[in-house]
């Protein structure tokens, strides 16, 4: 079974689907680290102001790492859908971040109305 992105969403239904069975809490944890070119040049594009690309890049794929770990540990479950997906994260140490995606499981079917 597999889980596609228009099957998860942020919110508690999916709308022209009906939920067959609830699995439960699924969870996808990445820890990243700066590393130490990534920091000095994030320091320099701070000289110039605004959007400091380096870190934006590294936060944007450690969130989509941490949402397909979730999925694989949905379908693990035997789920095709994810419902109240969530993201969170913490400073584990000074420049390392824990993100957790995390979600419901579910198995959803097709409404027939």
């Amino acid at each position: 079974m597999s889980i596609t992105q228009n099957m998860i969403t942020t919110t508690f239904d999916l709308p022209g689907y009906r939920v067959a069975r609830t699995i439960g809490l699924v969870r996808g944890v990445t820890v990243r680290s700066r590393s130490i070119l990534g920091t000095l040049g994030a320091s320099l594009q701070t000289v110039v102001g605004g959007n400091i690309t380096l870190f934006e890049e590294m936060c944007e794929k450690t969130r989509e790492q941490a949402l397909e770990l979730m999925m694989m540990h949905a379908m693990q479950q035997g789920a095709n859908a994810v419902l109240g997906v969530r993201y969170d994260a913490t400073e584990v140490m000074q420049g390392v971040t824990e993100v957790l995606a995390y979600g419901t499981a579910v198995v959803v079917e097709r409404s027939s109305s």
